[in-house]
Formats: structure tokens, sequence, C-alpha cells
């Protein structure tokens, strides 16, 4: 009972800031402050996602599916690149600037390309969210490697242990909870990346959809989908952190030994 009432009281905060933010919106659109073509009310968003809900369905099962294969394409890539970095430092040389380089191009720059070169097709979408989701999951195995203790390393090798032994044992399971960080933010990219590559050209997505709505100056729609990606976004995270807590058992084990009693 009292953890529950503890985790209801942490959660109060966010809760009331939100609450504030859509009594600030409801009350700029109801005052006449702005035009109710460019805000609409909370209330038109939420009729607009009930009228509508089969097409933006529709549109969100598109963007979701985008953005789930470019997430696992991103992850085994990212995975193999810092795995192959971690081992070998020639390549961890060779490739890191690259990484870096890759990062200061911004994402709407390579979007045009992507659909130039693969057409209007699902295969540009997916690009550009592996591009967009590879590098904080391979900065955060990285990263998860260069953590572990290195008198935890040399004792395995004084055991007798070989080098693929201490990365299962050892180097992976201390690269997971930055795995899971890196991942957390890749999820909310895949679905922002999806819908960026959407806005240059496609049949079908939310993206697809926003552009539609856009030129014909129906914002309530706009902030419809708006509010849909957020909400994607949050669950996605909350998904990772769920798939975190049943990879990371022992993290759970952790912090109920740090909490004050």
């Amino acid at each position: 009972m009292r953890k529950r009432l503890q985790n209801i009281t942490a959660n109060v905060p966010a809760a009331a800031a939100l609450v504030l933010i859509l009594l600030i919106w409801f009350g700029v659109s109801a005052s006449g402050a702005v035009p109710g073509y460019m805000l609409p009310s909370p209330v038109d968003v939420g009729k607009v996602l009930v009228s509508d809900r089969s097409v933006i369905m529709m549109h969100a099962g598109v963007t979701l599916q985008e953005a789930f294969y470019g997430l696992c394409i991103g992850v085994v890539l990212a995975f193999l690149t810092a795995t192959l970095m971690n081992a070998f430092l020639v390549i961890n040389r060779a490739l890191y600037p690259i990484m870096i380089i890759t990062q200061t191009i911004p994402t709407i720059a390579i979007a045009p390309l992507l659909v130039l070169w693969m057409g209007f097709g699902m295969a540009p979408k997916i690009a550009l969210v592996v591009i967009t989701t590879f590098f904080p999951i391979t900065v955060g195995l990285l990263d998860g490697y260069k953590s572990v203790d290195q008198d935890s390393r040399d004792l395995m090798r004084a055991m007798g242990a070989s080098r693929m032994q201490i990365f299962t044992h050892l180097k992976f399971p201390a690269a997971l909870p930055y795995f899971f960080a890196g991942l957390k933010i890749s999820a909310s990219y895949a679905v922002v990346g999806a819908v960026i590559s959407e806005w240059l050209g496609g049949f079908e997505g939310l993206g697809v959809y926003m552009t539609r709505v856009k030129k014909a100056y129906a914002f309530d729609k706009m902030f419809a989908v708006i509010f849909l990606i957020v909400v994607i976004s949050l669950l996605l995270m909350a998904v990772v952190n769920l798939l975190g807590k049943l990879c990371m058992p022992w993290e759970r084990v952790a912090f109920r030994e740090k909490r004050p009693q």
C-alpha cells in the first residue's frame, strides 16, 4: 500500500503540469486571442480523434510498421557495430568519427535523397528510421562495454575465461542498462523519423495524412495527429522500460536494496 502511494505521489507533478497545459490551451483558444483555425481547442482535437479514428489509425499502422522495421534493423546494426568497435581498436578509430559526422547532417536534408534513390515506398522511410535510431544505441552500447570493471575482467581472465565468455557473462550484462537508455531515445526517434520521411513523399502514413490536412487548412486534424504521435512515442518508451525490467531483474534487486526503508 505504501509503495502504491509513493508511485501515485511521484506522478502527481507530471499529471498536474499536463492538466495545466491543457487548461491554458483551452483558455487561449476559447478567449479568441488566437483564431480557431490556427489554434483549435482541445475539444475540437478530441472530436477529430473520434470522428476520423478509422482513417488516422490506418495511417498510424503504416507509420508504426515503418518505425518498427527501422528500429529493429537499427538495433541489429548498432549491436554489431558497437561490438566490433569495442573488440577492434582500428575499427573504433575508423568508424567513430564517421558516426559523429553523420549526426551533424539534418534529418530533413537526408530524407529527400532517400526518396529520390529508393522511391516513394516504404524503403526510404525505413532507411531514415535506421539512420536516426542507429547512433544512440551504438553510443550507449560502447559506453556500456567501457563501463566494465577492470578488476572483474582481470579475475575472469585469471580463471581462464575466453573473450567470448568475458563478453557474454560480463560485458554484455554491464552494457544492458546503457543499451536500454539508448533504445528509449531511439524508440521515440523512430516514429518522428518515419513521419518526417512521409512528409516528403508517400502514399500512406501519418506524415502523408498531415501533409494532406495541412493543405486543406484543417489544423484540428493536424493537432490530432501530433497528439497521437506523442502518445505513441510515450507508449513505446514505456514498452522499452518494461523490456528493460524483464531483461535486467538484477537492477530491480539493486534498486530495492538502495531504497531507504
